[in-house]
């Protein structure tokens, strides 16, 4: 345990290496125990998005748009997360009404002015220690739209969409619970919007996918000020990532370099490595320029 940072721990080889399998055999035994009749995932899913669906007058600064699934066994996530996500906002603001929004947090608009640029320091340390050490999956999809040579008849939101939901049932093979009901859960943005949302996710779900399977997801749509900590965290990683496929190597970017180690990836033993297509699919899809690793952006 680091004693300067009551929020982050040490995490010792073997279970970085483990980080993204949770196979957290004794947990997840407990909790098969506990539902073995139910037909529901033990794994649950919050999305957030960064930059905007259109495709043509986009922003130049930012032409990018980013879908991201973060997926969390559910003991995990209110054993662990939830209580270190509630003991940050008790710490740092007195309570636990506040809502996380990168945006806010990375213009230090309120409530996260801080008094000292100590405590800010403090507090993105805590943070980013939790973002760390915490065990989930990360599963992305970006239109890199100055790429696009005519433009798609679907919204970006709605391919990034079908990217990671294919991901996702290709993740739920690997933990054989592809059969069972697995929750995602969106941040709602209009009512025009939400309903289109809804009738391209059960379309892409009853079969029009690559797969030409069902998948068996049930998508709930959810304002962020419903204070869920999985949306919220959710919220902190679209943005990085769609930072980093625009300036590449050429910026340090923390966020990501974090990020990285967390995608769904070909060989969970080697984190950070062989994560394109599976956790992060990018489109246009474009030939890898760096070596077997494919580690590289595009």
């Amino acid at each position: 345990m680091n004693t300067d940072n009551p929020f982050s721990f040490d995490v010792s080889e073997s279970e970085r290496l483990n980080q993204l399998s949770l196979d957290f055999s004794k947990p997840a035994e407990a909790f098969s125990a506990q539902t073995a009749a139910s037909t529901f995932s033990p794994y649950i899913v919050y999305v957030d998005e960064s930059g905007d669906t259109h495709l043509e007058g986009n922003d130049k600064s930012y032409p990018v748009f980013v879908l991201a699934f973060c997926i969390f066994h559910k003991k995990y996530y209110a054993d662990v997360l939830v209580p270190e996500m509630q003991s940050l906002k008790f710490n740092y603001f007195g309570h636990d009404a506040i809502i996380f929004h990168e945006r806010e947090i990375r213009k230090k608009l309120p409530p996260f002015t801080f008094q000292s640029r100590d405590i800010e320091n403090a507090f993105m340390g805590s943070l980013s220690g939790i973002i760390e050490s915490s065990k989930f999956v990360l599963i992305a999809g970006a239109i890199m739209k100055q790429r696009l040579a005519a433009k798609p008849a679907r919204n970006a939101y709605h391919i990034a969409l079908t990217s990671c939901l294919e991901n996702l049932y290709r993740f739920l093979i690997e933990k054989n619970h592809y059969k069972s009901k697995t929750f995602i859960v969106v941040e709602a943005r209009g009512d025009k919007e939400d309903r289109e949302l809804e009738l391209e996710f059960r379309r892409i779900c009853a079969g029009d996918n690559q797969l030409k399977t069902k998948f068996p997801f049930e998508i709930i749509i959810k304002s962020k000020q419903i204070n869920s900590t999985g949306m919220q965290f959710a919220d902190l990683f679209a943005r990085p990532i769609g930072r980093h496929l625009i300036d590449g190597e050429a910026k340090p970017n923390r966020a990501f370099d974090i990020l990285k180690e967390k995608f769904f990836c070909q060989n969970p033993q080697r984190l950070g490595e062989h994560y394109w297509d599976y956790g992060l699919t990018v489109f246009p899809p474009v030939i890898q320029a760096k070596g077997p690793d494919m580690t590289s952006e595009p």
